[in-house]
């Protein structure tokens, strides 16, 4: 147990206090009303907390997220009809705590020496990655935004022009909001009619880094206050850190390197490229070394936000482990077609390059999900 404690502070776990990052609770209060609000989908009537909600860990439970048009959570929101997104949604656990910065699955919003990269390009609207993020979903089509003729015709375009006339008006729909408006202007110290999507954005990251931010866990009691630990969990902290390998990547406070690698999970809809693809860091980098790359999934709450993968693949897991050393046996290939087939031996390309964890055994693989399950903490009622 000394040892697993050792090997486990010098991977970088730290004290879920060590993480926290203090936020204006009048700010928090107004970020609080918003990520319930419909008025952040311009003409899609969708809110932050239908795809990010307690029951799932802050995601949807769900594959692919789903967007604008849809209704419900879990099964009944998949089949409501509503905007398929092609990715899985990530849940908030540690999203603006300190060090976290590089956002989404395909890192489209980092920082790098100190500047954002996103998007925005030179026009990024903060210097904090998370106020950047927090920008993207208001003007992503499809995920807040109704795909129509007249948003195309109105909105559409290569410029940030256009996402600063939609969240100009976003904007002025809150500071008119009866119950938000005043909450802002107060929180801000300014007029209503002086509310820009700045304090928006604003207020909504003060509340996300306090509501989402990472809690005590039983592994930080086991080794930071010698607490309790099961021979199960003891086993799989073992394989963790040792012959699985997990922790070359799985690393850091967030146990997450929050760089960029390759697994060849099964691929489930249509992807973000189109026709069962996704090209993962790619997208966003343009370099063929990044291709089918995606960031590595912090690990807080794990247990609580199934399905895994960048596709939501993968309901269980234990499936999601098996897919890092051993991805061929959750394909059915002789059910795929040529192109999936294809797509598959393109993608194990990267992951064959990966650190690979040594085979490991089915009790191996149970003994890890159980040193996960020590990384659980519970969600919290919002903080007044």
């Amino acid at each position: 147990m000394r040892v697993l404690r050792k090997i486990a502070t010098a991977n970088g776990i730290v004290r879920a206090s060590a993480l926290r990052i203090a936020v204006d609770p009048d700010r928090r209060e107004a970020g609080r009303l918003i990520f319930s609000s419909n008025l952040m989908s311009v003409n899609g009537s969708i809110s932050c907390s239908s795809c990010h909600l307690e029951k799932f860990g802050s995601a949807d439970g769900l594959p692919n997220a789903i967007g604008v048009g849809g209704k419900g959570e879990g099964v009944a929101r998949m089949n409501s009809g509503g905007s398929i997104l092609p990715r899985n949604t990530l849940p908030f656990w540690g999203r603006g705590g300190k060090g976290f910065n590089t956002f989404f699955w395909d890192g489209k919003v980092a920082s790098q020496n100190g500047q954002v990269i996103s998007q925005f390009g030179k026009y990024a609207p903060s210097s904090d990655p998370l106020l950047v993020a927090i920008h993207l979903p208001s003007v992503e089509l499809r995920e807040m935004v109704a795909d129509t003729s007249q948003i195309r015709s109105t909105f559409v375009s290569e410029d940030v022009s256009a996402a600063d006339s939609i969240q100009s008006a976003l904007a002025t729909r809150f500071a008119e909001d009866s119950k938000i408006g005043p909450k802002l202007a107060n929180a801000y110290k300014t007029t209503r009619g002086e509310i820009t999507f700045a304090e928006v954005a604003d207020a909504l990251a003060s509340f996300i880094r306090d509501e989402f931010r990472i809690q005590p866990t039983r592994l930080e009691n086991f080794v930071f206050k010698d607490g309790a630990i099961s021979k199960a969990e003891l086993a799989g902290g073992i394989v963790f850190y040792g012959r699985g390998k997990c922790s070359s990547c799985h690393n850091g406070p967030y146990f997450s390197d929050l760089k960029f690698h390759a697994v060849a999970m099964p691929q489930a809809g249509f992807g973000k490229n189109g026709f069962g693809i996704d090209e993962g860091r790619y997208n966003v980098t343009q370099d063929p070394a990044d291709r089918f790359l995606f960031r590595t999934p912090p690990l807080h709450n794990v247990t609580k936000t199934s399905p895994y993968s960048h596709s939501g693949s993968l309901p269980r897991l234990e499936d999601a482990i098996i897919a890092h050393f051993d991805p061929l046996r959750l394909a059915e290939t002789r059910k795929m077609s040529i192109g999936e087939r294809a797509n598959l031996y393109a993608r194990l390309g990267p992951a064959s390059r990966e650190i690979l964890p040594s085979a490991l055994s089915d009790t191996d693989v149970r003994d890890l999900v159980a040193f996960l399950s020590m990384l659980e903490f519970d969600t919290r009622s919002s903080v007044q």
